[in-house]
């Protein structure tokens, strides 16, 4: 890219960085991280950190001060330019005389967009599209959403948490626990990242979950719990029912679900949710408003989901152990063509937590 040098992506990847702080606090709105540099230094930087509260360029002014008078900014998103719950950003930038801007992704929201053109109007060079990829994928489920396919379904990311010959469970069913206690810790913490975290009904019969998120990160708005349960078989006696009242639930289901099951659920708190077929049902929570989806297990759920093909992200952690040939699988029935013909996933991460592996892969 024309003007940009290898320090200026080293700074907008400290900015992405940044960003990251504000996981599970911003949503509806991007995480975005801010950098000011001058003279080869950080004069300020600061992050989104939540929802309703002040962007990252104003946090990182007001850290530099008259510093960033004739300095860089480096903003992981295209600086917003239209009153929301706070001031454009674009007019912090020029109020504080920076001279520069260089910004990753460019904003997707059209009432936002064009942040660039207002910066270059005033004067300041202003350039995007830099470390891009790192900041769509940051923020995939904000992309996600305003894009088509986010008025049609939520943003789904599956979960699994395998052995090392890719076994869910050993040969009597027992899944609980193959990975490990970081492994786990982690788990709760991506679940805050997302509007829901869902289940298959086998899942939530076998295992009792409380589909909750007990971690370090606490989620601005705490995750719906979603079973999909075609034939409303959640017990009135589960933990997700006992807990509906404090951690909304919500069953899905077909249209042709007992009626006492579902008066008997609704009874308790749960919220049911009922549509003709996957795909019909995952455009009703996207309209009731789950934009996006974290997916744990089991098998047959999460293979009716990679068959529709609407897995976006996929979180595959990995322990140390051997299970054997007769351990569950971790997918039944999907598509089985040719190897040429095989979609293939695009590696995000490989990270370790403990003696386990992750392996973070996003859809081509």
């Amino acid at each position: 890219m024309s003007g940009i040098s290898e320090t200026d992506r080293e700074w907008m990847r400290r900015a992405v960085a940044l960003a990251e702080r504000g996981w599970g606090r911003t949503a509806p709105n991007p995480m975005v991280g801010c950098v000011i540099v001058r003279g080869g230094s950080v004069v300020g930087e600061g992050w989104h950190t939540e929802y309703g509260c002040p962007h990252a360029e104003p946090e990182a002014l007001r850290a530099a001060g008259e510093a960033a008078q004739g300095a860089t900014a480096y903003v992981s998103l295209e600086p917003c330019s239209h009153w929301g719950k706070t001031p454009p950003c674009t007019d912090a930038l020029i109020a504080a005389g920076v001279s520069r801007v260089v910004f990753g992704g460019f904003d997707p929201n059209p009432r936002a967009s064009g942040g660039g053109s207002v910066l270059r109007e005033a004067g300041i060079d202003a350039v995007g599209g830099v470390e891009e990829r790192a900041v769509r994928d940051q923020n995939a489920v904000f992309f996600h959403t305003h894009s088509l396919a986010g008025t049609e379904r939520p943003f789904i990311a599956l979960k699994l948490a395998m052995s090392l010959d890719a076994r869910i469970a050993d040969r009597d069913g027992r899944s609980v626990w193959i990975t490990g206690e970081e492994s786990r810790a982690e788990v709760h913490r991506l679940r805050a990242g997302y509007d829901a975290v869902a289940a298959g009904i086998g899942t939530a019969l076998a295992d009792d979950p409380q589909l909750t998120v007990r971690g370090a990160v606490v989620p601005r708005v705490a995750p719906a719990r979603i079973v999909f349960d075609r034939s409303l078989r959640l017990p009135l006696s589960s933990a997700l029912v006992r807990t509906a009242a404090e951690v909304p639930v919500w069953a899905v289901c077909a249209p042709d679900a007992d009626a006492g099951r579902r008066d008997a659920l609704e009874a308790a708190g749960v919220r049911v949710v009922a549509a003709d077929g996957l795909a019909a049902q995952l455009r009703a929570l996207r309209g009731a408003g789950a934009g996006s989806m974290f997916v744990e297990g089991g098998a047959a759920f999460a293979s009716a989901l990679l068959a529709a093909d609407v897995v976006d992200r996929m979180y595959l952690f990995y322990a140390p152990v051997l299970i054997g040939p007769d351990g569950g699988a971790p997918f039944g029935t999907i598509p089985n063509p040719a190897l040429a013909d095989a979609p293939r996933w695009r590696r995000l991460a490989t990270d370790t937590f403990g003696a386990d592996t992750r392996i973070t892969l996003a859809r081509r």
